[in-house]
């Protein structure tokens, strides 16, 4: 179950990754906005990287 967990979890993530580019990419936010977005794509973007890391160490 903690492995199904951790796959939604990284799949979640990952989607919510790509909705941010795409909200960054259509350069309708204000700074303020894209600046909210970028830091939260690199939270994001760490948790998919830890996901991967310990799914790695378990390989």
């Amino acid at each position: 179950m903690a492995r199904k967990k951790a796959a939604v979890d990284f799949e979640q993530s990952l989607a919510e990754l790509h909705q941010l580019v795409e909200r960054l990419e259509g350069g309708e936010l204000s700074l303020e906005d894209s600046l909210a977005c970028f830091e939260q794509g690199i939270r994001l973007t760490r948790d998919c990287q830890a996901a991967l890391g310990q799914a790695e160490q378990k390989v």
